[in-house]
């Protein structure tokens, strides 16, 4: 397993660049969430740890109750730019960062909250379900007893067809698309409502194996030319108030390598599967779609894509 992660990181990248932590600071949706749902999940004087702790930010969330937390970072621009950040607000005292690999580190003593936020769409490219699952084992061959709540406690994905466009003044490109999940996304055509496709309870084991099969109705006439992929993350339950801290990811638009011509009444048979933490391609190659036309009694099969491996 470390060799195979040793291979991916060349190929995805060792390190997020620190410009891109940065940016991460000033998106709201993400920073007013994590607050929150830490600030429920942490009491006063908890022991908290936090796996890949970027620049801090989530850690001196966390300190402003807990007694101690632990800021695991690998990459050392990153460990030096918590220090730096963490040193100039208040309660950054009580947090220390630790410069060392997440998968392989374990805190001193039994903590009460684990924060990990290495969270990409449909759990591909970061190692969110790798890491928690790994820090399972070794937090209870270590420690024993019951697991430490995590933040973000879930994450549920679905997907759903689009006819997207690909015309960029004139140059037609289908390429992999983040959209803003806020906004509305005027070069979109939704042809079915999104399904659900996997759900992870991260204080339960989770398979970093994903796999499904479904199908949609087609709402419309049109071309469907691509699948949005959306990731919702559960930060916290707040079972008192019945309801949850939510954080969702950009939308993932990926193209279709070959578009498929629908009626209103169609079904869309769509199957895929790929390993959480993989690249997107693996995601890309694994897709494979058919038409089932309404029209006909027999259910004539009327157009296949299989993105080419």
């Amino acid at each position: 397993m470390l060799a195979e992660r040793e291979i991916e990181s060349c190929y995805l990248g060792q390190f997020i660049p620190l410009h891109y932590h940065h940016n991460m600071l000033m998106d709201s949706r993400r920073m007013q969430g994590f607050k929150a749902a830490i600030a429920h999940a942490v009491f006063p004087g908890a022991k908290v740890l936090e796996l890949g702790g970027g620049t801090g930010v989530l850690s001196w969330f966390a300190a402003a109750r807990a007694e101690k937390v632990w800021c695991v970072e690998f990459n050392p621009d990153l460990v030096a730019e918590a220090r730096r950040l963490l040193s100039r607000n208040r309660e950054g005292h009580k947090v220390e960062v630790v410069h060392a690999d997440a998968f392989d580190y374990l805190p001193p003593e039994p903590v009460d909250v684990v924060i990990c936020e290495m969270i990409h769409v449909a759990m591909l490219r970061e190692k969110q379900v790798e890491m928690i699952e790994s820090f399972k084992r070794r937090y209870r061959a270590r420690f024993g007893g019951k697991l430490p709540v995590f933040v973000p406690e879930a994450a549920i994905m679905a997907v759903q067809p689009l006819g997207q466009e690909y015309r960029f003044e004139g140059y037609h490109a289908p390429i992999v698309q983040f959209q803003e999940p806020t906004a509305i996304a005027p070069g979109s055509m939704e042809f079915a409502a999104p399904v659900v496709y996997s759900v992870l309870d991260f204080s339960q084991p989770c398979d970093s194996s994903i796999q499904w099969q479904g199908s949609f109705t087609m709402a419309q006439d049109g071309t469907v030319n691509a699948l949005r992929f959306i990731t919702k993350n559960i930060l916290a339950v707040l079972m008192a108030q019945g309801t949850t801290v939510d954080w969702l990811n950009h939308y993932m638009v990926l193209p279709l390598s070959m578009p498929v011509q629908v009626m209103a009444g169609d079904t869309l048979s769509v199957r895929f599967q790929y390993r959480a933490g993989g690249s997107i391609p693996s995601l890309q190659n694994a897709l494979e779609v058919e038409v089932i036309s309404a029209a006909s009694a027999s259910a004539s099969i009327r157009s296949v894509d299989l993105m080419p491996a």
